[in-house]
């Protein structure tokens, strides 16, 4: 099946409107620092990653959340989220793999066929609004094949040279801030389109290897689409959705959830 490279108005039935989402949680995030997986260390008292599926269950075009989870973890993950009274939605956990893509497509298998949504969402992005879930979803409802948030970039960005050992890095040039966008997620496609660019890098590195010349790996699903032709949109994005990588990120996600508690109970 060819990606298409626009967007076209498609009829989605009731059900098939009806998005999943799949949240890679395997990892060990290790940039946090030593401890538990990075999608179980705690903000305000409860898992980051319990905060990742409610953002996404409080959405009423989500009705189904996949985790992919550790494999050796994966009880202990359903019973967290269990004990976290997630059972308003149907919320699945399956073993994740060795790397983010492997758990996206052990995710993508265990939602049912006639789902032609699907988000994909950071386990370390768990204070992302359901406004713009919501976005993603009614974007890709409209006809992207897939789509992004994205924030405008406050800093102005260099491309540079890498060298070792800490050495000056040569500065080859400065891109236009007004055209660069800094990614969050969930990112939304369309199900089929999704799993086409996973089979396809599947078999790129079954035949790559490690051969000289090998395409460099992406580091998100919307770059799989865009490496083989398809064409992503992107829609606003929003400031509390980032991702929480280092320990500064951690104190920073907590004084916005200490700021919803205060004002809305959240």
């Amino acid at each position: 099946m060819a990606i298409p490279t626009s967007p076209k108005e498609r009829n989605l039935n009731a059900t098939a409107a009806v998005a999943a989402a799949v949240v890679p949680a395997a990892g060990r995030g290790e940039r946090l620092g030593p401890g538990a997986p990075k999608a179980l260390r705690e903000l305000g008292g409860v898992p980051l990653l319990v905060h990742a599926v409610r953002a996404l269950a409080r959405s009423r075009a989500v009705g189904l959340v996949v985790v992919a989870a550790p494999p050796e973890g994966v009880p202990e993950v359903g019973a967290l989220l269990d004990s976290h009274g997630l059972d308003g939605k149907d919320i699945r956990v399956v073993a994740g793999g060795a790397t983010r893509q492997e758990s996206v497509r052990l995710g993508l298998a265990a939602i049912p066929a006639e789902v032609e949504i699907v988000l994909v969402h950071d386990a370390a992005r768990p204070l992302v609004p359901v406004d713009v879930v919501d976005a993603v979803v009614a974007a890709v409802r409209s006809g992207a094949d897939a789509v992004v948030p994205a924030v405008p970039l406050a800093d102005t960005v260099k491309r540079v040279v890498p060298q070792a050992g800490g050495r000056p890095e040569p500065v080859v040039e400065t891109p236009e801030r007004a055209t660069l966008r800094a990614v969050q997620t969930p990112q939304g496609f369309r199900r089929a389109v999704l799993c086409e660019v996973h089979e396809k890098a599947l078999a790129e590195e079954a035949s790559a290897g490690q051969a000289e010349g090998a395409l460099p790996p992406v580091t998100d699903d919307a770059g799989l689409v865009e490496r083989f032709g398809g064409q992503v949109v992107v829609v606003p994005g929003h400031e509390e959705a980032f991702k929480v990588t280092r320990p500064l990120d951690l104190v920073l996600a907590e004084a916005v959830l200490a700021r919803r508690r205060a004002s809305d109970g959240f």
